[in-house]
């Protein structure tokens, strides 16, 4: 537990003002509580790890760390080491080869731990052969390794899956599903009376900004600024932007403040989307929303909050022709970020240069 107390020694004023904490300051306590616990089940060398990083990494960053750290240094403990985790030192890690850490990313493919079946594709072997490398990276810089194996493992190659969004059809068909839930049972329409205003809003802020939805969630009823139609968001690794939306947003937002104001909410309560349990409503709540009325409008397509995003991405680069534009608005540092995840992007694209080279002169 030494490992783990240290971590979190500097929560403990946290823990006793827990109320007065925003969601993200909440956020990152309860991520670091969980990244502390990871801490007392690998090797010591991992604390210096954590203290070192976290002035450039977030605390959901660190986290993911930890949860690929214990797979990789239980691989190491049952398969390689022949020791427990913890007893693991960097004199150890000098004895490894490349081929230990292939070994790795092959075995995590597919395999069971403690009667669970787990599995890992392409994008999950690169994200935990990412944590080897920073950490590998980091051991070396403090010449506590004597070489950077990680260094000379090939990432795997990640292959552009379709890009699933909603046609603009499709987009009308969800929003009428949302007002008129014919296909409802009695259950699911008593309880979207109690839920249409706030589903509409939500939906309605994914599909007019291209928020993500832990931006979504994080959101203050101080957030916004309706004289400007404009609201702050905290973006990934804490930086904040303005925003701003259209008049059709702000009345969707609107009607459902009429109708927060009048549920019985703690008077400290910030959040600008709320459950039913009359608290900041969750991811998974979300999730589940949007699964929801999507399978109704689009029962073909797997429609997430994520690929409502997508929708609003495509839907400004046709408007506006300016990657950098949509790029901006939607967070992204790298605008191949961009053309990367919206492919209709780079069809619109290709159309529009179709007719640019001339095969006869006058032509």
């Amino acid at each position: 537990m030494v490992y783990y107390l240290l971590y979190i020694l500097n929560l403990k004023v946290y823990n006793e003002n827990m109320d007065k904490l925003s969601f993200y300051e909440k956020r990152d306590v309860q991520n670091r509580i969980k990244t502390g616990k990871y801490l007392d089940t690998l090797p010591e060398f991992c604390y210096d790890f954590f203290v070192g990083v976290e002035n450039n990494t977030s605390s959901l960053t660190r986290y993911n760390y930890a949860m690929d750290f214990v797979v990789f240094f239980d691989y190491l403990s049952e398969f390689v080491f022949k020791k427990s985790p913890t007893e693991i030192t960097t004199q150890d890690l000098d004895t490894l080869k490349a081929r230990h850490i292939e070994q790795f990313l092959s075995y995590i493919a597919f395999y069971e731990k403690d009667g669970k079946t787990y599995r890992n594709s392409e994008k999950g072997k690169a994200r935990k052969l990412a944590s080897i490398r920073s950490l590998f990276k980091y051991l070396f810089n403090h010449d506590m390794i004597t070489s950077n194996i990680a260094s000379k493992i090939e990432t795997p190659k990640l292959h552009n899956k379709e890009i699933i969004r909603l046609e603009q059809q499709e987009v009308f068909t969800l929003m009428d599903k949302i007002e008129n839930p014919t296909e409802f049972t009695k259950k699911q329409i008593a309880y979207n009376k109690n839920t249409f205003e706030r589903d509409n809003a939500i939906i309605t802020l994914f599909l007019g900004t291209g928020i993500r939805i832990s931006e979504l969630v994080g959101l203050d009823v101080n957030s916004f600024d309706f004289n400007q139609n404009a609201f702050v968001v905290t973006r990934k690794g804490g930086n904040q932007a303005v925003l701003y939306f259209s008049n059709e947003v702000a009345m969707a937002l609107k009607t459902w403040l009429e109708k927060r104001a009048n549920l019985e909410l703690d008077k400290n309560e910030k959040a600008m989307f709320i459950s039913l349990q009359n608290k900041r409503i969750s991811i998974r709540a979300v999730e589940n929303m949007v699964k929801k009325y999507a399978q109704l409008a689009t029962p073909l397509k797997k429609i997430s909050p994520h690929k409502l995003r997508s929708t609003y991405g495509t839907n400004l680069y046709r408007e506006t022709k300016d990657i950098y534009i949509v790029a901006d608005v939607l967070g992204h540092k790298d605008v191949n970020t961009t053309k990367k995840h919206y492919a209709a992007i780079n069809e619109d694209m290709r159309k529009a240069i179709a007719d640019k080279v001339k095969l006869r002169n006058g032509e």
